[in-house]
């Protein structure tokens, strides 16, 4: 029966896939739950700084950081691209890629290079495959990434725009929603007085500056960047873990359904090959 120890082994080749699938399934379930707690923990900090720059920018300091200003004759765009390390996470990083995809050809339609800074191995490998220029990168990121590395990384793309070679900055991630659900977002990092930083309260404040205002702005300018770049590679992270948790659990469950019509096939095959052993018995019974 040749045919059936070849399905024999199939069956046992989809069966060891299953058991990596699921332990992949529960290492995913395990650190989901701690890259979530670090995700919360953080936001309230995050969401107050953007509520604070928002108001900020809407005011009228008396120093205005390079940040703060507009840039619209320069010949650059920058992105900050955030991804994955590793893959079998569904298509958490393709659809973040659509994104990035659909503003480097607006940014070239319109005359403009890009710069880019890729933070995960999956964004280095894409921004090369549509070469793009990657002035920094953050690969191996792990599951609790140092701040410091973070804001080593996009370092070069945020002394770019203060020389003013770039019009704007924007970054690209997943926002965590849910264990089911998450959403790829674009936002405009860079400039700071961009109609997209929205206070969360509607009303504007003014500012008393003690010592002086430059110290202050250039301080609180320089942590919200950095806030919203690490915020934003929790959230990623986060929604990585949660993303690879169902895949596996999908990949887990159709290796069993492939398992069982397997089975069925070589009990049909078995079965076969017994009835025709039985008839060529019975017929040379008959011919004795």
């Amino acid at each position: 029966m040749a045919v059936g120890k070849e399905i024999r082994t199939k069956i046992k080749s989809v069966e060891n896939t299953k058991k990596i699938t699921k332990a992949m399934e529960m290492v995913a379930a395990s650190k989901m739950r701690k890259a979530q707690d670090r995700m919360r923990s953080s936001r309230p900090y995050s969401e107050k700084i953007v509520d604070l720059i928002g108001h900020f920018s809407q005011s009228n300091p008396e120093y205005r950081h390079p940040f703060m200003n507009d840039f619209p004759d320069a010949p650059n765009v920058g992105i900050i691209v955030i991804s994955t390390d590793k893959g079998l996470c569904g298509g958490l990083n393709t659809n973040v890629f659509r994104h990035v995809l659909a503003k480097v050809q607006e940014a070239e339609s319109k005359g403009k290079k890009v710069k880019a800074v890729a933070i995960g191995n999956k964004a280095l490998s894409f921004l090369s495959r549509i070469d793009v220029e990657v002035l920094s990168s953050f690969v191996q990121v792990g599951d609790c990434p140092s701040p410091e590395n973070v804001n080593a990384a996009i370092k070069a793309i945020l002394d770019l725009y203060e020389k003013g070679q770039l019009e704007q900055v924007f970054i690209f991630s997943n926002k965590f929603v849910n264990t089911m659900k998450q959403d790829p977002i674009s936002e405009v990092l860079l400039p700071l007085n961009s109609k997209d930083i929205n206070p969360i309260n509607n009303y504007t404040w003014d500012y008393v500056y003690e010592p002086e205002s430059y110290e202050l702005i250039d301080g609180l300018v320089l942590r919200y960047v950095e806030t919203i770049t690490h915020q934003a590679l929790v959230e990623n992270i986060a929604s990585e873990q949660s993303a690879r948790m169902v895949a596996m659990k999908a990949a887990t469950d159709n290796a069993g359904n492939v398992i069982e019509e397997l089975k069925l096939v070589y009990n049909k095959t078995r079965q076969a090959a017994i009835t025709k052993e039985l008839s060529e018995i019975v017929a040379g019974a008959a011919a004795v």
